[in-house]
Order: C-alpha cells, then structure tokens, then sequence
C-alpha cells in the first residue's frame, strides 16, 4: 500500500510536459493583437477606395477614418513586422518549424481531412500536429509573407517599386493584399473554432502546459 502510495505522489510531482515555450505564446498573443488591428484598420482603408461592390460596416472598423485608419495600419504594420520575424527567425533558428510543420504529404492531408470531417481526428497529444495543422500553420506563414509584401509596395510604390513589379502593377497588388486578408480573417474562424473545440490547446498557448 504504501509503495502505491509513493508511486502516486511521484506521478503527481512530476510537472506537466510544456506544450508551447515562452517565446511562443508571448509572440503568438503579439501576433493576434496586431493582426486584429490590421484587419480593423484595414477595413476603414478599404472603405475609402472599395475594390469591389460592397464596403464593411463601419462599427467594425478602427480609426473613424482614412486617415486614423492609415495611422492604425501602419503602428499596428511594424508591430506585426518586427514580431513576425523575430518569430521567424526563432522557428527556424530552434528548428521548431521544421520539427512540428514538416513533413506535409498530399496523402497525410487528405486522411486527416477526412478525419476532421468525420470528427475522428484525435488530439491527444497537443506536441504533435496533424497534416491539417501544419498545412494550415505553413500556409499563414506564407500568406503573411505575401500580405507584407504587398503592403509594403502599397505603401511606398515608389521606393519600392520592385515589389510592386513583383505583382505586376499597383492594383494588382491590391487585389493580392485583400484575398490575403480575407485568408488570415478564413484562419483566424477556423484557428479559433478548433481552439474552442480543443479547449486544452488553448490552455497551452496560455499557460505553456
């Protein structure tokens, strides 16, 4: 009995295996901030100059107008520039990218989608990501390269001229920032329904554990 007893309370000392580090979760809440600032603002930009037949309401939009939305953009722009990269750079640098995004195979996806959809897809141990996962994870890491790009060309046309080339033209690029938008908005819907589905996913990126 008391030899059960000691293995409990051995178990029960033993401290939870981290989930996500520090620098993760610091970044990742950094990240949502600006990217939630950005796309309000971006929104009230929009707004001023609608590429297509229909403009967002305006209680959703930061900044009241062109101007405070510009202003908005642009402090929230290197908020979610200088923590981008410093996330990019220590994904890399750690290898966390490569060990928790790679390898992403056509047949791994098409088995976990088809596992989502059947609600058969396990998450029981939060260290390890599914092909959806890492597919959706690589994916907004791509789409947040391209929208900083185009962004960047938007801003300074003509310093930047090279990147507006990149896309073909000015409004052309416009074009690729605003589906790039509406692809962060699609992730942000479905990030945050798994997290309420997965509640202990976000315990983690909270507490680490």
């Amino acid at each position: 009995m008391s030899s059960l007893t000691a293995t409990d309370a051995q178990v029960s000392a033993t401290p939870a295996k981290v989930i996500q580090p520090a620098w993760v979760r610091v970044m990742h809440w950094i990240n949502a901030l600006a990217m939630i600032l950005m796309i309000l603002s971006g929104w009230q930009i929009y707004n001023a100059s609608p590429l297509f037949g229909f403009s967002f309401p305006r209680e959703y939009t930061l900044g009241g107008w062109l101007g405070g939305g510009l202003l908005w953009h642009f402090a929230a722009m290197w908020l979610l520039m200088i923590n981008g990269l410093a996330y990019l750079i220590t994904g890399f640098a750690t290898g966390r990218f490569r060990k928790k995004l790679l390898p992403i195979t056509p047949s791994g996806v098409l088995h976990d989608v088809r596992a989502a959809l059947t609600f058969k897809l396990g998450h029981d141990d939060l260290t390890v990501y599914n092909y959806v996962q890492r597919l959706l994870y690589a994916g907004i890491i791509a789409v947040g390269v391209l929208i900083v790009l185009s962004g960047l060309g938007m801003w300074k046309p003509v310093q930047f001229y090279y990147l507006v080339m990149l896309f073909g033209d000015y409004p052309t690029a416009r074009y690729v920032h605003f589906f790039c938008m509406a692809a962060i908005c699609a992730f942000l819907v479905i990030h945050v329904l798994l997290a309420l589905l997965v509640p202990k996913s976000l315990r983690a990126m909270i507490i680490g554990r």
